[in-house]
């Protein structure tokens, strides 16, 4: 990586020339080949082989990566270990990688969260955060972030069916909750931009509800996004499209519709990682060359 540039700089790079997917390595020992699990010394090791697997077969064809620390816990002390491989792993390829690791917590604390993703054995390029305790849980990041080069997507407006229980209230001014959360990034974004325009942290917008994408991205020009929702959760290369802005700006997450591409081809019964690297590869070619598309039909 280039020293002494902001990650979402390096970010909007790799988009324009790799395009726009973020492949999600969401994994759990469940979604390796029967045929391989039996070859590790254990479930953490498999997914690990798995995941190596899966980057070399598409890290040429996507933007980045985005690894869901919560599968890894759940296997202990070994399935840590897997997360932290991973993450080196796809930065030894050259490759950008944000840690999907939802952290909200305040000052202290914050700051421990922030060393320990930011540097370390758990380095990422980006992190996700929760905002919802407050600003003073994102200033800590945002502080070590500068020093380090690297970034954060804040939940704005997410993907999933229960968004509407706090995202959608109306405050006293009539503007929905995420707007105000957008507002206060929007605001860090001035302050804090790259070379490219965007804020070195961004925003978590889903795009599960395509009738509010296109105001999204007109009123938050200045934030990059990390859109979820593609594939598995109803999203489509329209839907993404509308919050991308001149072909740029946002990475588009997949997650199961990639990794587990490989149960939906013919002769999975005898599936390997290599068999499941390629459908993996299939799937994200035909995914980024969907949105481009589109992009490109409303230029």
């Amino acid at each position: 990586m280039v020293i002494n540039t902001p990650a979402v700089d390096l970010l909007f790079d790799a988009v324009a020339s790799k395009g726009h997917v973020c492949v999600g390595l969401d994994t759990s020992p469940g979604y390796v080949p029967q045929a391989e699990r039996g070859k590790a010394d254990n479930a953490a090791q498999s997914v690990l082989d798995f995941n190596t697997a899966l980057v070399d077969a598409t890290f040429d064809v996507c933007a980045c990566y985005k690894v869901q620390i919560a599968y890894y816990e759940e296997m202990g002390i070994e399935g840590l270990l897997t997360y932290a491989k991973t993450l080196e792993y796809i930065r030894k390829k050259g490759c950008l990688v944000i840690a999907d690791i939802k952290r909200g917590d305040i000052a202290d604390t914050a700051r421990c969260y922030a060393k320990a993703h930011f540097s370390g054995e758990f380095k990422a390029d980006f992190v996700t955060l929760n905002p919802y305790m407050g600003m003073d849980s994102i200033e800590p990041w945002l502080s070590l972030a500068l020093d380090c080069n690297t970034g954060a997507f804040v939940l704005m407006r997410t993907s999933n069916a229960g968004m509407r229980d706090f995202q959608y209230l109306e405050t006293t001014d009539g503007k929905k909750l995420y707007n105000k959360v957008g507002d206060k990034l929007a605001e860090l974004a001035i302050k804090h931009a790259g070379k490219k325009g965007y804020g070195v942290f961004g925003a978590v917008v889903g795009c599960t509800e395509r009738q509010e994408a296109a105001d999204i991205r007109k009123n938050y020009p200045s934030l990059f996004f990390l859109i979820p929702g593609y594939g598995t959760q109803g999203g489509g290369a329209q839907d993404a499209a509308l919050l991308l802005r001149e072909g740029n700006g946002g990475v588009v997450n997949a997650s199961r519709s990639i990794i587990m591409a490989w149960q939906k081809e013919n002769g999975n019964e005898n599936a390997d990682n290599d068999f499941a690297a390629q459908s993996a590869r299939k799937a994200a070619v035909k995914m980024r060359d969907e949105i481009l598309h589109e992009i490109k039909g409303r230029i």
